[in-house]
């Protein structure tokens, strides 16, 4: 059995967000996506010449992905520059990074509430099964480009193109949800079907957020503040390379 009492409180109470048609995004500054700071200033900066947002937020993330360090972190309300200053972070946190540097350049963000059974990190921690959450809470984001909403899993192609190289992620190995996005089609909704298609591993949608703040704010971590400030004092330096 996974460990439902580690849960916070809102989250076994299944707060929901709202449909995507009732949120429409910021480009505001929040406490995570803390965007005035200066390590998100300099990152924006870097790549500032980008000819199109889309082509700004592929070269923030194709950044991200050689510099900072994928960690099993378990703080989701861990401020963006904190992440950047420390070079190391979960797929959560660096997904945060993107989030604010999008925001930093006038690009709107919001985020898609989604839990995942907990059986889908097994394979990440093969003995320690026991200790896994039933479900572990993420927020997608999306970006609006030229104004459509494009989920993070689609800023290098739709997911049928995307699909295409016929190797989904599998939560195994070096390998993050973060990293993947720019390799393969991380399809959370069944879209796509074979090896990309993770809708099996859904266990709700939480709807949408404006912000990563308000789904934490109302949903919870997935970890409740005891268990979670104790894992990530020791996992937020273990190597998502390294585990086993």
């Amino acid at each position: 059995m996974t460990s439902s009492l580690l849960a916070p409180r809102c989250q076994r109470h299944g707060a929901l967000g709202r449909s995507p048609d009732k949120v429409i995004g910021e480009t505001r500054a929040t406490t995570i996506l803390d965007t005035a700071s200066g390590p998100v200033e300099a990152l924006v900066a870097k790549h500032s010449d980008a000819p199109t947002q889309r082509e700004f937020l592929k070269a923030v993330h194709t950044d991200l992905a050689s510099t900072v360090r994928a960690v099993y972190a378990m703080e989701d309300l861990q401020p963006a520059s904190l992440t950047l200053r420390r070079g190391r972070g979960s797929c959560s946190q660096r997904l945060a990074v993107l989030e604010a540097a999008a925001r930093g350049k006038g690009i709107s963000t919001r985020v898609r509430g989604i839990a995942v059974d907990g059986s889908f990190w097994y394979p990440r921690f093969p003995k320690l099964k026991t200790l896994v959450p039933d479900h572990v809470i993420l927020a997608w984001p999306e970006f609006k480009i030229d104004g459509t909403w494009v989920p993070v899993s689609e800023l290098y192609g739709s997911l049928g193109e995307m699909a295409i190289c016929g190797i989904g992620f599998t939560n195994e190995g070096g390998e993050t949800l973060f990293d993947a996005i720019g390799r393969t089609a991380v399809d959370w909704d069944g879209a796509t079907g074979g090896q990309c298609d993770l809708s099996a591993v859904v266990s709700d949608c939480l709807g949408y957020f404006d912000s990563r703040d308000e789904l934490f704010r109302t949903q919870g971590q997935t970890l409740a503040w005891l268990p979670r400030k104790i894992a990530d004092g020791i996992m937020s330096r273990r190597s998502a390379a390294g585990a086993r």
